[in-house]
């Protein structure tokens, strides 16, 4: 029985990056633009259902239609997502849009122009979830630093966690980068955001258009790279993660058994997704990496999509995926390997703390692939990063009245601002965190005793 996702794409970036992800997966299953199948691999339809419907034509054949809903407040990437190659295949009604625009106002996405377009998206919705013989849960993509991805994107998750609260939430979040700047605005959308993926996601992979320029300038050598380049980096991983729903595989991971491994506190659910080989095109036919070297370059700060340094946190858990044929005794000697040469860098009070899930299915393309999701206290970073520029704009009140004047309650911005404080000192508290030696001497000694006074009763009660 498949495990469905729904898939929600909101915004400029979200919608950008969905089309790719959906070009992506056509190919991984054999099925033409228009959705009908072209393949000749037995492995390619059995699962297909995780993301399309199957609707059955008058000449007999089936095609393949995304259970995906495309949302922006204004129509333009909407209308250049059904103008294009890839335009037949959606629903005509999964397209919601708005002529208005958010103009990158978190506060219009969330209470004003996204709030009158949340009901027809979310009727939308059930009638995709009711299609669904076993829903598994949502994945949302969207950008935190506008106004529709971040605003509406934070509105529709509140709404599905109240109305859907025992499914799988998971987002993809692209985050503003150091150096790659849109709008002024963009600390007070990112943090506006952050505040409610805290409270209602389950699974968040950060994302930022500064670690995808430099692994597309350093690795692939795409000298001026254009959003598709980018988009292509996001969906690999996005395609990564949910392999083990799509194809069989020897050691399976659903997004729930992800969840499960990764989160060992409900608030830290921000994820780094890793994805190797990054190969340059010209270099292909010269490269072969062996499963160790894939493991490590997993664990590289080169081959992160998040700009962050996991030298200066520590894993408190990881999640690698790898694709192709490799033995899983390979993969877990590899893993197992890694850890104990880097075992500085992962917590000691969590054993065994990385999983391996494995699928015979290798990418389009490429022989063998792996992807990482890694919980680590270093993604605290982000939020400090965020919470810095935050601080200087909200202390003088600049661009404030752009937000309250759409009916937002200031009181928002300074507890989005003690939110982001205690997720940082959460981070940093389990970073610190050690396997203290004194606690277990103390628990055997008392575990002792207590043997002692039990044999001391049974030998008077006899």
């Amino acid at each position: 029985m498949p495990r469905e996702i729904i898939n929600i794409q909101a915004g400029q970036a979200g919608n950008q990056i969905g089309e790719n992800f959906w070009k992506m997966l056509l190919a991984e299953h054999g099925l033409d633009e228009e959705g009908f199948y072209t393949g000749n691999d037995p492995l390619q339809l059995p699962m297909v259902d995780v993301f399309f419907n199957e609707v059955r034509q008058t000449n007999g054949h089936s095609k393949y239609v995304p259970r995906s809903v495309q949302v922006d407040l204004e129509g333009g990437v909407c209308a250049h997502i059904r103008s294009g190659k890839v335009g037949a295949l959606f629903r005509p009604d999964t397209f919601i849009t708005s002529d208005t625009g958010a103009g990158n106002n978190w506060a219009k996405g969330f209470y004003t122009e996204g709030a009158e377009l949340v009901d027809s998206i979310l009727d939308v919705v059930r009638l995709q979830a009711e299609s669904c013989d076993a829903m598994q849960g949502f994945q949302l993509i969207h950008s935190l630093g506008g106004g529709t991805g971040a605003g509406l994107g934070s509105l529709l998750l509140s709404k599905f966690r109240e109305e859907y609260p025992d499914r799988m939430l998971s987002t993809f979040s692209i985050l503003p980068s150091p150096k790659v700047s849109e709008t002024v605005v963009e600390p007070y959308n990112a943090l506006l955001s952050i505040h409610q993926l805290v409270e209602n996601s389950d699974l968040t992979m950060c994302i930022d258009n500064e670690a995808l320029y430099d692994i597309t300038v350093r690795t692939l050598k795409v000298k001026a790279p254009a959003f598709e380049d980018l988009n292509s980096l996001v969906s690999q991983v996005m395609c990564g993660v949910s392999t083990s729903l799509r194809f069989p595989g020897q050691l399976n991971g659903d997004l729930r058994k992800l969840g499960l491994n990764l989160i060992p506190f409900p608030r830290l659910h921000f994820l780094m997704p890793s994805y190797a080989p990054f190969i340059d095109p010209n270099n292909k036919a010269f490269t072969r990496l062996s499963v160790p070297e894939l493991t490590s370059a997993l664990f590289d700060r080169r081959n992160l999509l998040v700009a962050c340094d996991p030298r200066f946190g520590r894993y408190l858990t990881a999640a690698t995926i790898f694709r192709g044929k490799i033995s899983s005794r390979e993969a877990e000697y590899s893993v197992k390997d890694l850890q104990t040469k880097n075992s500085t860098q992962f917590v000691e009070w969590i054993p065994d703390n990385v999983s391996v899930a494995l699928c015979s299915v290798p990418p389009v393309g490429q022989t063998q692939s792996a992807t990482c999701l890694a919980n680590s206290t270093a993604v605290q970073e982000l939020f400090q990063r965020t919470l810095t520029q935050f601080a200087a704009m909200y202390k003088r009140h600049a661009f404030l009245h752009w937000y309250t004047g759409e009916g937002m309650d200031e009181m928002e911005f300074s507890e989005a601002e003690s939110n982001a404080h205690d997720l940082i000192s959460e981070y940093q508290q389990y970073q610190e965190a050690t396997l203290d030696n004194n606690e277990e001497y103390e628990e055997q000694g008392e575990y002792e005793e207590y043997e002692e006074g039990v044999s001391d009763s049974l030998a008077i009660a006899e």
